[in-house]
């Protein structure tokens, strides 16, 4: 089945960009011209993905204010709440309701370049036809990042932020999943913070014996986190 559904996580305080996120949520910090959460939204859309969901939290009406029904990018929007930061699965899993094939997951506060490799992991992981399918990156400090190590083209172990690794494939904000990964999400355990991880989710999917596979992202990609990030990219992209 094609990928015509997308789902953008946009749930997250952004503690480390305090104070500003104190008044909006990091989704609508500026890049270039355009909230980073926009940059999203533009990515599915070059996939050929104009059904989206966007799971909002923290201070959500202003992420409601500034995309409104979509139609301005020309797509189609839904939104579900996430009470609590409860950890990225678990704001993928509130997409369930409105979800139930194939889907696209970009998360709001990073920025991809080129916006074309949405489309490329889209094509891949319909290709390969695939359970789950990561985009991934070349990354200096894996303790910073989710982590994959591979085989040939399959991911054989996921893990956040390990202290050491032997792999530097950091988990770039993409991925394309099966509505498997919610039964996935349901079945995994809170770790620190009591936040349900995804890479927990994706571990359980590969001891079940499901197809994850990975595609490398040869471009930019930003988790506009942190101030140091948000103003590199903004050196970057002038």
């Amino acid at each position: 089945m094609s990928v015509k559904k997308g789902v953008i996580p946009a749930a997250g305080i952004g503690e480390r960009l305090r104070p500003f996120t104190l008044a909006f949520p990091k989704e609508l910090l500026p890049v270039g011209d355009k909230a980073v959460i926009e940059h999203a939204v533009e990515a599915m859309v070059q996939a050929g993905v104009k059904d989206i969901v966007i799971v909002v939290g923290w201070r959500k009406h202003a992420i409601l204010d500034y995309l409104g029904s979509g139609s301005r990018l020309g797509v189609d929007i839904t939104y579900v709440v996430q009470d609590g930061p409860r950890g990225l699965a678990k704001a993928i899993e509130q997409a369930k309701i409105a979800v139930d094939e194939p889907f696209l997951v970009i998360l709001g506060d990073n920025y991809l370049e080129p916006k074309s490799f949405a489309r490329e992991i889209v094509e891949y992981h319909e290709k390969e036809k695939s359970d789950c399918t990561i985009g991934v990156c070349r990354v200096k400090d894996p303790s910073k990042f989710g982590i994959v190590e591979v085989e040939g083209n399959r991911v054989v172990k996921a893990v956040e932020k390990p202290e050491t690794s032997r792999s530097d494939l950091g988990i770039a904000g993409i991925y394309v999943f099966e509505p498997i990964i919610f039964e996935m999400i349901e079945k995994s355990k809170p770790g620190k913070k009591g936040e349900y991880q995804l890479t927990d989710a994706i571990e359980l999917m590969i001891s079940e014996g499901k197809q994850v596979i990975f595609k490398e992202l040869l471009g930019t990609h930003i988790d506009v986190g942190t101030f140091e990030a948000l103003r590199g990219l903004q050196r970057k992209i002038g």
